[in-house]
């Protein structure tokens, strides 16, 4: 393997190269345009490279990975605590990847194979699309309300009726988001269609799906964000993962536990509240626990506490490649 490191401080339209040798001295320094990184790299016998994860990675990443390099990722705010500088710079950035690399102390981050990176895409696309279509419903009722408008009681406001009742107000802005809304569904109806032939083909996907209240696409969205389940050793690593877990500040002998780290995947955790508010239909260890909790401490902390719980159960039926069973049932 050779001695030289190389550590990356990539931008949306450059990038700051560091090549280090074996003792960490500088062999050579420049910025140059992403696309020319690999040529910079090839006179150099450089086999491991560095780069912090962002959006602004992915190309390169994948370009670097087809000619051979071993890439690192790492984690941008843990890389941060280990190589906080007062001077901060893109050149001083790109060394510091590069000497903790060539020291292998660098926190990783995962990179998902190309199968679970479009698998990903997919699902974060249906979620966004479902998001743009709730916010122009709610700038339709806003408009109703700064109108003086009253919905009818007798049927929904976005059921057929509904729609034929809006068109007929003759709101300009209204008719706008409602035509706006009929193309997002079309292209929700397109995806969902698309990702339900997915989950019909996945065993990870259908062995998620006998959880209560995990149906097709929250299956699909676990399976794009955990990736390998191999890669958590436990239930509680993959909740530390989805920034389910409470956060912990231990002094001497006192311990004090906060609010949940946040830190993660977002959609994972996004997830797991969504299925808990459906898994809460059945008399299961999650529900109970979530009624223990909610008579303490609230509604809220309940539904986070039963979804790190739920989490813990899907990682248990991936884990062990077998279907939920409740042990209430079991037990009755």
């Amino acid at each position: 393997m050779s001695a030289l490191v190389c550590g990356l401080d990539v931008h949306k339209e450059s990038t700051y190269a560091t090549i280090l040798d074996q003792d960490g001295e500088i062999v050579t320094q420049k910025r140059m345009p992403n696309e020319e990184v690999p040529d910079f790299l090839k006179p150099h016998p450089v086999k491991r490279v560095a780069m912090e994860a962002s959006t602004s990675i992915a190309p390169l990443y994948r370009k670097l990975v087809e000619e051979g390099y071993q890439v690192t990722v790492s984690h941008p705010r843990k890389t941060r605590y280990i190589a906080e500088a007062r001077i901060k710079s893109d050149r001083v950035d790109s060394k510091a990847l590069a000497e903790l690399l060539r020291l292998n102390s660098l926190p990783e981050s995962y990179m998902p194979p190309p199968h679970i990176a479009v698998l990903r895409e997919k699902v974060r696309r249906r979620a966004f699309l479902v998001r743009q279509r709730t916010k122009l419903k709610v700038k339709i009722r806003d408009v109703l309300t700064y109108e003086g408008v009253k919905p009818p009681k007798e049927y929904g406001l976005y059921t057929l009726k509904g729609r034929k009742w809006l068109e007929g107000l003759g709101m300009e802005s209204v008719c706008c988001y409602l035509r706006v809304m009929e193309t997002l569904r079309e292209e929700i109806h397109r995806l969902s269609l698309e990702l339900r032939h997915i989950a019909a083909g996945d065993e990870d996907v259908r062995l998620l799906m006998t959880v209560p209240g995990v149906g097709y696409y929250i299956a699909l969205l676990v399976k794009a964000e955990v990736g390998d389940i191999d890669r958590f050793h436990s239930g509680d690593h993959l909740a530390s993962y989805a920034g389910i877990v409470p956060s912990t500040h231990s002094s001497g002998k006192v311990t004090r536990h906060g609010r949940i780290t946040r830190e993660g995947s977002a959609w994972l955790r996004w997830a797991m509240v969504e299925a808990v508010l459906v898994h809460l239909r059945y008399d299961t260890p999650v529900t109970r626990l979530y009624h223990r909790v909610a008579e303490r401490r609230g509604c809220k902390t309940a539904r986070v506490a039963a979804a790190r719980k739920l989490l813990t159960v899907c990682w248990s039926v991936l884990r062990n490649r077998r279907p939920y069973y409740n042990p209430v049932h079991a037990q009755a």
